[in-house]
């Protein structure tokens, strides 16, 4: 593991090895703040993180400057971080990598992944996604998988992935797992497509209710919930300005429920992503939460 830099290496139960990367994979923020939840419920421990110099053009994912306490300059790289956690509730310890999806070296940075997760005895490799989809931010959020290994996918009631076209760093990932028979499974929650820059708590609260299958502890989920619930509120306050947005998504729901049909064409589609993202930042920021 030449690009990790690793402390107070954890000795750890079957654990589980969760993994969510910012980015192409991580629509609406749902995949990382699902693992962000669970360091904060576990109280995780920080243990390692990528060096990011290779794997990084910081043309593209800039640093950022802050100024600390005592007013000094601090350069903040991006994270690409480790944390572990006992689960006194379970059969299985947990690992958390939050990180964002590379520029260089995929194959380099997968690949000191899988060899952590082999040194470690994982159990299970899980990625967690998001990705932008034809579906209505009224109903539930569909959360959809695959797990390359089908006594892994029989367990979790996954199939083999049939996706054929560009990937991201989850399935370079998933990949380098099955070249090192390390057992692994993608869950991604189905994000409305017309909610692009919005974080959408509905789907993190998704993807967190098969995590907590996965380890066997329940989570409580009321404030998520909460505000998945606020959320959902603000997009119909934003949709009523718009009837033939209100078309659109009602159109979406009849697919949604009758899941052979085609979605259907979204009308003059910029111009409704731009009236519903202007008129939740502007929601937020009249809360003051921006």
């Amino acid at each position: 593991m030449e690009y990790l830099r690793l402390e107070n290496l954890p000795e750890l139960r079957s654990p589980v090895f969760i993994c969510a990367f910012a980015g192409w994979n991580d629509a609406a923020s749902a995949a990382t703040n699902a693992a962000r939840f669970v360091v904060r419920r576990f109280g995780a421990r920080k243990f390692g993180s990528f060096d990011p110099e290779p794997f990084f053009d910081f043309r593209e994912v800039r640093p950022q400057v802050r100024l600390t306490v005592r007013g000094e300059r601090e350069v903040i790289w991006p994270a690409n971080d480790l944390y572990y956690a006992r689960n006194p509730m379970g059969p299985h310890d947990v690992l958390v990598f939050i990180g964002t999806e590379p520029n260089l070296k995929w194959r380099t940075y997968a690949g000191e992944l899988v060899e952590l997760a082999t040194w470690l005895r994982t159990d299970l490799v899980v990625s967690l996604g998001a990705l932008l989809a034809d579906v209505p931010h009224t109903r539930p959020v569909r959360v959809t998988g695959s797990a390359f290994d089908p006594a892994v996918g029989e367990r979790l009631g996954l199939q083999p992935s049939r996706y054929e076209g560009p990937t991201g760093i989850v399935g370079v990932l998933h990949t380098a797992l099955r070249d090192a028979g390390l057992p692994g499974a993608s869950l991604w929650a189905n994000v409305p497509h017309y909610l692009t820059a919005s974080q959408n708590p509905a789907a993190t609260a998704a993807l967190l209710r098969r995590i907590s299958g996965l380890l066997e502890v329940d989570f409580d989920l009321a404030e998520m919930d909460a505000a998945a619930q606020r959320f959902v509120a603000e997009v119909e306050g934003a949709l009523q300005a718009n009837p033939e947005a209100q078309e659109y998504v009602r159109r979406l729901e009849a697919s949604y429920e009758e899941a052979g049909l085609e979605a259907p064409q979204l009308p003059r589609g910029e111009d409704l992503v731009l009236d519903i993202e202007r008129f939740l930042r502007e929601q937020r920021e009249g809360r003051g939460d921006e």
